[in-house]
């Protein structure tokens, strides 16, 4: 099921984005920005810079997206008042298997085709991760922000041996499954210890060394709470958010993690990386709901990447109230490396700057969040970019009309039952 929302375009929103790079925007009191930024693997991979051959530095495009975030943040006189990356922050692994799964006894097995693209590489530590954290050294101490790990980020991304690859290469199922262990990595730069969040007073939690964690930011006259989860986040993480959520009582929660919606609106994993297959302690997108979101009554937003395109859909949680769930995946565009000369493989992409600019407006009766999709590289909203459709359309929604897609990734929100959720509990009263 897929919900798309019409876009009703705002004068005010067009202003702010065509700033770019330039400068900030001028932030209303009943108005903020949520900066999504969708998986930036392609931006790191050390196979994407001009070192090895690459026409251009693919992680200056992650850097610009990061400078506008800086510009456009609310300390800078903008209107960004929290930053969420979706995961897989970098491209390769280190480890062939990652030693807590070892442990419990699971096997990996050849993959010609998945290994060729993912072998462990000590590139990591000395290219993808280093270029990370130049990123985010941007924002820091900037703006509150999330990072969750996607299955790009844990040590190992190793081929089950209870799901090898096929013979013949037919589709997805047939690439074998591929299961991620081990988070040292991500840890040494995201842990709850970081320079990133150590001491700061809207980072309020974090369980299993900031793999998972919370943040409160205000904004729009209301306190939020913010709630980043692991790759397929085990029952451990899932029990973790609701302690979290219940010394928080009553504040409108996001969600933010990695595999949530594939691209028709499912809450389905990939064929080729399905944790819950392969580790029955990890729980699918479908669990995700059934054991947390549905059952929490603040949590009004859900926010993924991993599968490469975009969608949406609404469901009604236990109690009734609405559930906007959104799936925002840049990662597989490569316009920039046409642009360049350069032909990709398939499967094979940059992320051409695009990120997701999510405007809260709070002064109607009814609250609006206007979503747009914005490139730093092309410095244009998707509906402003006259080849939008002919560069991406075929690869990620080819089922859709032109102006669907186009609303896909440009279209809003109405939170009907927010008020009356969260008014009395979070609003902030003058």
């Amino acid at each position: 099921m897929k919900i798309f929302h019409s876009f009703t375009r705002r004068a005010v929103l067009g202003s702010v984005l065509a700033l770019a790079l330039a400068g900030p925007a001028v932030a209303a009191d009943d108005s903020f920005t949520i900066a999504v930024i969708p998986d930036t693997q392609n931006y790191m991979d050390y196979t994407h810079q001009t070192a090895e051959g690459f026409p251009f530095d693919a992680n200056k495009m992650f850097f610009e997206q990061m400078q506008y975030i800086a510009n456009n943040v609310e300390s800078a006189g903008g209107d960004i008042a929290f930053v969420t990356a979706l995961g897989d922050i970098w491209q390769h692994q280190t480890l062939e298997m990652d030693p807590g799964h070892a442990a419990r006894g699971f096997k990996r097995v050849p993959n010609p085709i998945m290994d060729s693209h993912f072998a462990p590489t000590p590139r990591v530590k000395t290219v993808e991760i280093p270029a990370a954290k130049k990123g985010y050294d941007l924002i820091a101490g900037k703006v509150p922000f999330s990072v969750v790990p996607g299955n790009h980020d844990y040590d190992a991304m190793w081929t089950d041996s209870n799901h090898p690859p096929a013979a013949v290469f037919k589709d997805m199922s047939s690439l074998g499954m591929l299961h991620p262990g081990g988070l040292t990595n991500f840890k040494s730069v995201f842990s709850d210890k970081s320079d990133y969040f150590r001491g700061k007073s809207w980072y309020v939690a974090a369980h299993d060394d900031g793999a998972d964690s919370a943040q409160i930011f205000t904004a729009g006259g209301y306190r939020f709470l913010h709630i980043g989860l692991q790759f397929d986040a085990p029952d451990a993480s899932l029990e973790w958010a609701a302690s979290v959520i219940k010394l928080h009582p009553g504040l409108p929660t996001i969600i933010s993690t990695h595999n949530y919606l594939d691209t028709q609106g499912r809450r389905l994993s990939n064929p080729a990386i399905d944790s819950h297959a392969v580790d029955k302690q990890d729980n699918n997108p479908e669990m995700v709901w059934d054991k947390l979101v549905s059952q929490h009554d603040q949590i009004f937003m859900v926010l993924c990447g991993h599968q490469h395109a975009q969608s949406m859909r609404t469901d009604a949680n236990r109690f009734g109230h609405k559930v906007y769930q959104i799936l925002s995946d840049y990662q597989a565009r490569g316009q920039t490396a046409k642009d360049a000369g350069r032909k990709l493989q398939q499967g094979e992409g940059i992320g051409d700057g695009w990120m997701r600019l999510m405007r809260f407006d709070m002064a109607p009766e009814t609250p609006v969040v206007h979503v747009s999709t914005y490139s730093t590289h092309y410095r244009k909203a998707s509906r402003d970019t006259a080849d939008y459709v002919n560069w991406y359309k075929a690869q990620e929604q080819p089922q859709l009309s032109d102006a669907a897609y186009l609303a896909g990734d440009d279209f809003r929100i109405d939170l009907t039952d927010f008020r009356a959720r969260f008014d009395k509990t979070a609003r902030i009263r003058k």
